[in-house]
Formats: structure tokens, sequence, C-alpha cells
């Protein structure tokens, strides 16, 4: 595989710092021997936040009355193909059972969980879709108790739009409380919540090291960190197209990666040239959030054919792929390390981000070699049962004593063996004792 980077990371994207664990770690152990008044006190000196931490049915009345129908139409458009495609994804998880051989039945259960915790991201923007992507999943799965809980965004706490975002995607409760001190709240089970059995959602450095460090006792969606994505494009690419889509995930942070692999170098030459003159015409901060991902994680690599770029795709394992092609069913067969895929020109990484089903919370920094993004199942339990009848009885007995002994586990050859032959076993066991 020959690949020539025309341009290549001047830095390697951030990892966790030893201060942010040390941090995390110092945090988390006061709150859970100090509990509420230890994140209500944090929630004071990191957030400025003097309000309840509860968000009462009157607030949440009252800030669904204050959002525009419009964006309440385009947020319930988003949730319905959210939820319609969580729905689809549980019809997948079937309980079954199986005769293995006469008299064995074994089967499973798709048991959902008893309370999640949807930590919803705030800060410089305001992530309506992430609530809809958590916590309607949650709600589709089965989760009969969903805790959400967002940052204050100054003395108006959690922005309408948020809340009603929250609201009716099917919160059981909201928390107006965010970083640590919020992650906390809802693995520990404080103001009224029940103590979560999974913690979900994207978060900043600290939130991540929080749901990392606690991670065992609770589960977790995945080990997240920062956003990234790869483009793939060939000669039938528009180099506008790929340099707004380039630029629009890179306004995400100064920590996000985006990367560009080609076949053509025309087009390669075209995105340089264009992507610093889109990133110039953004706001202030998406701008300078921007320059700093391109600048130093920005990567374009020009490839001899499309099997290299595919493979390039395969060792970069993008949380976000998006295929600028043609062929489409090749890439899609083809491709094999992804959070999410997006076929085609037409197939916006943005609209995936926001509103078109499958979920936005995926793998990042390579993680999509193993682990899929947030869905149904991560709220599930698959767990087995089995039965045993005299029919299978006698054979299994003998089979599972036969491993046991050569696995020089005496007790459990006996727990096979009663059932066997009880009597037998009882006299047999009664003589070793008496020497």
């Amino acid at each position: 595989m020959t690949i020539q980077f025309l341009k290549s990371a001047t830095e390697q994207p951030a990892q966790t710092s030893a201060d942010i664990s040390d941090t995390v770690q110092v945090m988390l152990a006061r709150l859970r021997t100090g509990g509420a008044q230890v994140a209500l006190d944090y929630a004071q000196r990191l957030d400025g936040w003097q309000g309840d931490i509860s968000v009462t049915s009157d607030q949440i009345a009252q800030a669904v009355a204050r959002v525009p129908q419009d964006l309440k139409d385009d947020i319930q458009w988003a949730h319905e193909n959210i939820s319609r495609f969580a729905a689809a994804q549980r019809a997948t998880a079937q309980d079954m059972q199986v005769e293995l051989r006469p008299g064995l039945i074994a089967g499973q259960r798709q048991i959902p969980l008893s309370a999640a915790g949807c930590y919803v991201p705030g800060g410089r923007y305001t992530h309506i879709a992430s609530a809809l992507m958590s916590i309607a999943t949650a709600r589709e799965a089965g989760v009969p108790d969903i805790t959400a809980c967002s940052p204050p965004n100054g003395a108006q706490g959690i922005p309408d739009a948020m809340l009603y975002a929250m609201h009716l995607a099917g919160a059981t409760r909201i928390l107006c409380i965010g970083g640590v001190q919020g992650i906390a709240a809802m693995a520990f089970g404080l103001f009224g919540a029940p103590p979560a059995d999974i913690l979900v959602g994207p978060g900043n450095a600290y939130v991540a090291e929080a749901k990392r460090q606690l991670f065992g006792p609770v589960g977790i969606d995945m080990f997240a960190g920062p956003t990234d994505i790869l483009v793939l494009a060939d000669e039938t690419a528009d180099p506008e197209v790929v340099a707004v889509d380039l630029v629009g995930q890179a306004e995400h942070g100064a920590t996000s990666p985006v990367w560009l692999a080609t076949t053509h170098k025309p087009l390669a030459d075209a995105v340089l040239a264009r992507i610093p003159h889109l990133i110039a015409d953004l706001p202030g901060p998406n701008r300078e959030a921007a320059e700093i991902a391109w600048r130093d994680l920005g990567e374009v690599a020009l490839c001899d054919t499309r099997e290299d770029m595919a493979q390039f795709a395969d060792d970069r394992a993008a949380e976000h792929l998006h295929v600028q092609a043609q062929d489409l069913p090749w890439w899609r067969d083809r491709l094999r390390a992804y959070g999410s895929l997006f076929l085609g020109e037409d197939t916006s990484v943005a609209f995936g981000d926001k509103a078109a089903g499958p979920n936005h919370v995926l793998p990042t920094s390579g993680a999509a070699r193993y682990t899929g993004g947030l869905s149904v199942h991560k709220f599930l339990k698959t767990v087995t049962w089995q039965k045993v009848d005299d029919r299978a009885r006698p054979d299994l007995a003998r089979v599972s004593a036969g491993i046991s002994r050569a696995e020089r586990m005496e007790g459990h050859a006996r727990s096979a063996d009663i059932r066997l032959d009880p009597p037998a076993l009882s006299t047999r066991i009664q003589r070793e004792a008496q020497g």
C-alpha cells in the first residue's frame, strides 16, 4: 500500500493527562462519601450554579412553552427517526431457546437494565441531538428509569430546547448538573435518582475520565475521546462538498482530527486550497476551534487505489467514515472499521449527528476496530438459562465429571456424579471420609 501525505498532522490527538486523572479520582472519592452536598458544592464552585439541581415538572412545562414551534417540530422529527431506528434495533434482540440434545434445553433472555444515566454535554454548544440519542435509545430498549443530566448554561440553567428534548425523549428525571459531579450524581444515586446501572453520553475529558474510573460496578457506553472524521473521495467527488464536510467536523474542537484520503490529486489540492477560506468564514469560537484542529491534526493522504483507501480507513477506524466515491455498494461491503458509515455525497455526517436516526454516540480514537456505537443493545443484558431432564442427565453428568477430573476439580466432578447415581456417590464419599 503506497500512501503520500500531502498534509500531515503536526501533533497527536490529546490523551487524558495524569492531572485530569488525579483530579477526577479525588473528586469521585469526595462525592462518594459526601453525596449530594459535595455535588452541590462542586456545582456552585465550578459552574456558578445557585439553583436547585432537580428540574421540576413546572420548570419543564415553562421551558417547553418558550421553545418556538418550528424548533419543536424539528426536534420531534429527529426524535421520531431516532426512536424508530432504536425500536427496529430492539426488535433484532430476541429471547430464544433451543433443545441442544433431547432433554437439554438452553436459552437466552434480553433483560433491560433497571436504571440508566444519560449525560448530555453543555458548554459552547447546546447539544439537543445528544439528549435524543441517549435518552430515546434507553427508552426504546425498555429501561424503566432514566436520569438525564446536563450542566447549567449560566443563570438560566439547562437551555429550554435541551429541556424540551430531554422531556420528549422520555427522561424520568432531569438534573441541572454537569461534569464529574453530574456523572457521580447518576452513578451514586443522588438527588432522588436510583444508582445507574449504566452511564452513557459524550462529555469533556473530565466526564470521560469519570466514566472510565467508575467502569466496573457501573457500565458505560464506551471510552470516548475527541470526535473525528475520515472522508474517502475519488475523482467524482466535489472538492467544495468534501472541504465543507471536513470543516464542519473540525468545529467540534481543537482536539478533533479531520482526515481525507483520495486517489485523485487534483481533488486533494482543491480541498487543501479551499479549507482555510471556509474556516475563516466561521463564527469566532467555531473558527478558532476549526483552525487549530485543521492545523495540528488535519491530514490529506493520496492513495494509489481504492483498496489502498479502504485499508487506510480500516487502519484509522474513524468515528465518522464518509464515502464520496463511485460504487457505494463496494465500499459498504468492503469497509470494516468505523463508528458509523455515511455513503454518498448526499449523506452528510451532519445528518447523522442531528436527525437521521442511527445513534451519534460513537467510538473514537480507533476504538471502532472493536466496538460499535451506542445502541439499544447497550441497555440490554443478554442472559442465558438451561434446564436438564432425565433424557440428557446421564450423558451430561458423565461428560461433566470426566472433564472436571481432568481439570483436577473433584468438587465439580462430584456435583456431576450425584446427578448420575446419587446413592453410589454418597457411599463413596463416606468411605473416603473414613479413610
